[in-house]
């Protein structure tokens, strides 16, 4: 029987919502393990949207569910209709709508709030002892989600020292890792990779993305 793997998205956009390519490799590895995914994205505006052409701000604002299906063909579901109970494992594909529709670390840094469906569904799958994986700055809305759960994760984002002392602001572990590597934390069930915090192409992340899926299935 197929694992069910919950990808969450957080629009279509590397600017303002999950990093296409990010996103679309950790589809494209779940098909070639044979396994099962559900699409789910919070069913609310984005931060703002931006014009990936001159990064300037659009209006008017956009759905992130919407721009989600973008990436999913459609077949995407609301966040708040989806439980731990229906997943057997979660992964979180990076992009700058992660650090702006999920938490407000994009403007806010290590004051940022997290969404409270998007905390829930990360601790809850933690809480069952199901893997969450996390991809690129994602690790950082996971350590911002256990902030005050006292489980000091270990996680990478490659090696950009300023993000990683704020990883370990939120009391979480930080290891640095290449792009072709992962992180993965046995004690809590949790798997990262750099992805695009390094790069530099969709050849390279393709590695570490990979290797993150395949971990993620393994122990599912």
């Amino acid at each position: 029987m197929k694992k069910r793997i919950g990808v969450l998205l957080a629009g279509c956009g590397v600017k303002d919502g999950s990093e296409i390519h990010e996103a679309t490799l950790a589809l494209l590895y779940l098909d070639r393990e044979n396994e099962g995914y559900i699409c789910l994205a919070p069913d609310d505006d984005q931060m703002h949207t931006v014009n990936h052409l001159n990064e300037t701000e659009m209006t008017p604002n956009r759905n992130i569910l919407i721009e989600s299906a973008r990436i999913a063909r459609g077949d995407v579901q609301p966040l708040g209709e989806i439980s731990a109970n229906d997943l057997d494992a979660l992964i979180l594909p990076g992009g700058f709508g992660a650090a702006k529709n999920w938490i407000d670390y994009g403007v806010k840094g290590r004051d940022c709030t997290i969404r409270d469906d998007v905390q829930k569904i990360i601790l809850d799958m933690l809480k069952a002892e199901k893997p969450v994986g996390a991809i690129c700055i994602a690790p950082v809305v996971v350590a911002r989600a256990l902030k005050d759960e006292g489980l000091s994760p270990v996680l990478t984002i490659g090696k950009d020292p300023g993000t990683a002392a704020d990883i370990e602001f939120f009391g979480a572990k930080h290891k640095t890792a290449a792009v072709d590597e992962i992180v993965f934390d046995e004690d809590n069930n949790i798997v990262t990779t750099p992805a695009y915090m390094l790069g530099p192409t969709i050849s390279h992340i393709a590695k570490g993305i990979e290797k993150l899926v395949k971990k993620i299935c393994s122990i599912a």
